[in-house]
């Protein structure tokens, strides 16, 4: 950037702050990129513990019934309701030397830390009592999680006004977001839930997830913390409406004109498909690899290794892709039109090898060419799935522009919260549907590899690859009817600097 780009810019940005106009279309720095997407990481872990571990733990491990500890989950869900809205609307309405949003990033930190290491330390109890604990700490992770996650997403709208830059910055949130979860997933299967004389099966280990939770409570913090930290020195750049004082009927009226912005349901509706989608998936995972394909160990180099560590690597290169590819995408056409592709894309990729696996054309268990193929597919489905995943995300941003012409009021706190709430249905919709699955299917409690009756393998695998690409189908349609695009949305932009130029009777900055 020339330095007078760079001077005009940071005018811009200071106009920005203190009139009210959009952010500036800006290219952000690299550590400020970097510093921002990092505290993805938390949520990365959360969702990675929530979706894989947590159904499979309470079920396997504790010994609770997996439609029971599903519908449990699920109604925690019903506190975030509450919580995801009204935490995006205080982060808009918050007003400190510290700007809207970093006061709940810095306060979430020692709640998440805390939270995460109960929920996975159940007392010793009746199966009444462990429920009761499951939904108290699921909700005290969710919400803290919320105080954190809607104000840090938020920002990706205020950082930039920028069409493709904003597609960027979600894909830096995404790489980072699954780089924490991957992280955990590794350490969890290689480390704190590895296979033991007394324990073949590590994940069986209750004991491992003791390390495996305080390991993730210490991750987390440090990750919110950092980002926080890394972002500090931007609070003078952010938007700081003025804030009107007003009665919470008039605060209620305002929040119901917000939410009915109709590229927003859209996206909401979009979401709540693809990430239930996500969510079934990352609950089902452990059940399909290990009772399905017979996941043990692999050797790779001379070293043996769990077979879910080689996976987690897989799949991040999946993510590394989507990284590189959706900003791509965004550039060289619409972010709806790219959405929908990729989601469908995923979806058929995703489940080929189960659908080849029931015609008996995959290569069986065992044979040397299965892992390998399987892997293919996997990081093929994962980069198709992320892409889709990103420029949502990015849409989602966009909509923040369109509502302050509609309404006169930023609301990227309200926006994102609804956006948040859907991505937690992963592991609450996501979880309560995989126990129906299993239950459906008449899936064993603490059940052996190789010990299930392969019709039972069979009605779970048709089951779920039916449901996720019915999910996956409905979601891609929608993605189709987001209602504007890059040329919009510049227009848009124009006409906002010009009313916050009028409204302030200031000359345009040169």
């Amino acid at each position: 950037m020339s330095a007078s780009i760079a001077s005009g810019a940071a005018a811009d940005l200071g106009t920005a702050a203190t009139t009210g106009a959009p952010p500036p279309a800006r290219r952000l720095r690299t550590g400020t990129m970097a510093s921002y997407g990092f505290g993805a990481a938390a949520y990365g872990v959360k969702d990675s513990g929530f979706g894989t571990f947590l159904l499979l733990f309470y079920n396997q491990v504790i010994g609770v019934p997996a439609a029971t500890v599903g519908f449990v989950i699920m109604l925690a869900l019903v506190i975030d309701a509450f919580v995801d809205p009204t935490v995006g609307f205080l982060s808009d309405r918050t007003r400190t030397r510290w700007g809207r949003r970093h006061p709940w990033l810095y306060g979430a930190a020692l709640p998440i830390m805390l939270g995460w290491v109960l929920l996975w330390n159940p007392p010793q109890a009746s199966q009444t009592a462990i429920l009761g604990w499951l939904f108290v700490a699921a909700v005290l992770v969710r919400s803290a999680v919320s105080a954190y996650e809607v104000p840090s997403q938020a920002m990706a709208a205020e950082l930039s006004t920028d069409y493709d830059e904003r597609t960027r910055i979600m894909a830096y949130r995404y790489l980072f977001g699954w780089a924490g979860g991957l992280i955990m997933l590794i350490g969890a299967y290689w480390i704190f839930l590895s296979p033991t004389p007394e324990f073949p099966n590590g994940l069986l280990n209750r004991d491992g997830y003791k390390g495996f939770a305080i390991a993730g409570a210490l991750f987390m913090g440090f990750a919110i913390l950092t980002s926080a930290m890394g972002t500090h020195r931007e609070i003078p750049n952010l938007p700081n409406p003025v804030i009107e004082k007003q009665s919470l009927a008039k605060n209620f009226q305002e929040l119901g004109e917000t939410l009915k912005n109709r590229a927003f349901v859209i996206l909401m509706v979009a979401g709540l498909f693809v990430y239930t989608n996500q969510g079934i998936t990352y609950a089902i995972s452990n059940y399909l690899y290990t009772y399905v394909w017979r996941f043990t160990t692999v050797t790779i180099l001379g070293l043996t290794l769990p077979t879910f560590v080689p996976l987690s690597f897989v799949l991040f290169g999946g993510v590394l892709v989507a990284f590189v590819l959706a900003p791509k995408l965004g550039q060289v056409t619409s972010k709806p039109k790219a959405a929908s592709t990729a989601a469908l894309i995923a979806i058929v990729i995703g489940t080929a090898p189960y659908w080849l696996r029931l015609a008996g054309i995959f290569p069986q268990v065992g044979d040397a060419a299965m892992l390998p193929l399987l892997f293919a597919f996997l990081a093929a489905g994962t980069a198709a799935g992320v892409t889709a995943h990103i420029l949502g995300a990015s849409m989602m941003a966009d909509v923040v522009e369109d509502s302050e012409q509609r309404t006169g009021r930023r609301s990227e706190g309200v926006f994102f919260a609804g956006g948040f709430f859907i991505q937690k249905c992963t592991s609450g919709v996501g979880i309560f549907v995989t126990g129906l699955i299993l239950a459906i299917a008449g899936f064993p409690e603490k059940a052996v590899p190789g010990q299930v009756p392969v019709e039972v393998v069979d009605r779970l695998t048709i089951i779920y690859i039916v449901t996720a690409t019915s999910l996956a189908l409905i979601a891609a349609l929608t993605y189709r009817a987001f209602p504007f695009g890059r040329a919009e949305h510049s227009a848009r932009l124009e006409a906002l600097r010009m009313q916050a130029l009028d409204s302030e009777r200031i000359d345009p900055v040169p």
